[in-house]
């Protein structure tokens, strides 16, 4: 593959560029942004086949798709978009995905002079609900790919298929289902897409997979009602004390966790640290890291995209708004763990249920325990992982950082297992988006970066040297 620093291919790039500084792609943005296609909040179902059928299906026909829109094979969740692009089966088939839901709108929580559903440009940024999560990224994908057909007159040099979801902010339900019963149509020799942040706002980023999300309550439920804290205090067991300590034996003081089944069976694999060596986490994400907390010896990096971590996302006894004299019946935390495929996940809740009856707590019961979104990841020696890096770094000029797995969670198990492509994420945001709550945002100087690397990777996709047909 090689990559000359003039002729038709940086040619492709410069155009792509000044088409993005003329404000043609803010313009194209502004559009799907339009479109409150939320599928959080009721009533915006027509409002996410809108999306699809008006903001995305007219484009890609005009870049020669044959496009379809299916129903959800799981009623009362979205549509869900397929387009395929055949030009010579004896060249590579590169599948790409998005998904042009977003969460709800929280309008009355923006800042002033800020709305969700219109995009809206101060400083660097762009503001608005989908601007980064996830439209302006597969937006972004999909004007490189307009650039780099005109530049080579209406023909790319592969195949290309897509599909976009929108039912992804509820948990991709569906998804699975569809891909499996079209996966000889889905066929392809691997997935490149965008979502998520980069590692910062500055770093240009190439992640092959995701962390897992496994969910679990732990419950103490000790009588129907309340009891008074004067006359029974003291003598009566306090659920909420009960629940500290069992959170307590479950991670220590700082955050290591101390249920070890949980954690990969044969430590991080020699090829998931090879790729974070020298990894650094700065600038927005410096802010909130503390560096005794985790796992010890381990670098920010191997914690977040390496390993387990266990986040108690809520908890609760009693009636904090409403305190009253009594020592309340029970107690409830709602738990996750974010975890890499290195770890079993179908043991998860045994292993929690031998650590507590072991430590002291059998009166804590465990409920609704089970994977929200299973990990994923492609080895970061794959050849297509490589080839990737090395086409973003001749069009970018500058390294790019290999994470074996984002923090976050996507659908790439539903890729893996049914069509059994490597995973390539090219992440355009960063994780001071606010992605999921109020001024969600695009960082205009990323996003520009994307583009470029994007174009350079179509290109290079219709070139010789791409890895071989699995």
């Amino acid at each position: 593959m090689s990559h000359p620093h003039a002729g038709p291919r940086a040619q492709a790039i410069a155009a792509a560029l000044a088409d993005f500084d003329a404000g043609h792609f803010r313009a194209r943005l502004a559009e799907l942004v339009a479109i409150p296609s939320t599928s959080q909040d009721p009533g915006h179902e027509a409002d996410v086949q809108r999306y699809l059928a008006d903001g995305i299906a007219p484009w890609l026909r005009a870049m020669g798709f044959t496009v379809a829109i299916h129903p959800n094979p799981r009623p009362g969740f979205g549509p869900i978009l397929t387009a395929e692009r055949m030009e010579d089966p004896a060249r590579p088939t590169v599948l790409t995905y998005g998904h042009g839901d977003t969460v709800r709108g929280l309008e009355d929580q923006w800042d002033a002079g800020l709305n969700p559903w219109v995009l809206t440009e101060a400083g660097d940024r762009w503001y608005g609900r989908g601007s980064a999560d996830n439209k302006g990224q597969h937006a972004i994908n999909l004007t490189a790919l307009e650039h780099v057909l005109a530049a080579r007159g209406g023909r790319l040099g592969c195949n290309l298929k897509l599909v976009l979801e929108t039912s992804e902010e509820r948990g991709s339900v569906g998804l699975k289902e569809f891909v499996a019963a079209h996966a000889r149509e889905l066929a392809a020799d691997v997935l490149i897409a965008s979502d998520g942040p980069r590692v910062s706002a500055d770093t240009p980023t190439l992640s092959t997979g995701t962390r897992g999300t496994f969910h679990f309550d732990l419950v103490v439920d000790l009588r129907p009602g309340g009891v008074h804290s004067g006359n029974w205090g003291g003598m009566t067991t306090d659920p909420a004390i009960v629940l500290a300590h069992a959170l307590a034996a479950i991670s220590d003081r700082h955050g290591k966790i101390l249920v070890r089944d949980w954690l990969p069976r044969n430590g991080m694999p020699a090829a998931v640290r090879a790729a974070l060596a020298g990894c650094e986490l700065h600038g927005e994400a410096s802010a909130s890291i503390d560096p005794d907390w985790g796992e010890p010896g381990f670098t920010a990096a191997e914690k977040v995209y390496g390993w387990t971590s266990f986040i108690v996302l809520a908890m609760i006894s009693g009636r904090p708004e409403n305190p009253v004299n009594a020592v309340a019946p029970n107690a409830r935390a709602h738990c996750q763990l974010r975890y890499t495929v290195d770890s079993e996940p179908t043991g998860f809740a045994q292993a929690l249920r031998r650590h507590l009856d072991s430590t002291g707590f059998p009166e804590v019961k465990i409920e609704n325990a089970g994977i929200r979104m299973p990990a994923s990841r492609t080895s970061p020696d794959d050849p297509w992982v490589r080839w990737t890096r090395a086409s973003m770094e001749a069009s970018l000029g500058r390294a790019v950082q290999i994470i074996p797995n984002s923090g976050g969670g996507l659908p790439g198990d539903v890729f893996v297992d049914h069509l059994h492509v490597p995973l390539v994420w090219i992440p355009h945001s960063y994780t001071g988006c606010k992605q999921h709550g109020p001024n969600e945002h695009f960082l205009i100087a990323p996003a520009r970066e994307g583009l470029a690397a994007y174009t350079g990777i179509w290109w290079d996709l219709g070139e010789a040297g791409t890895p071989p047909a699995r």
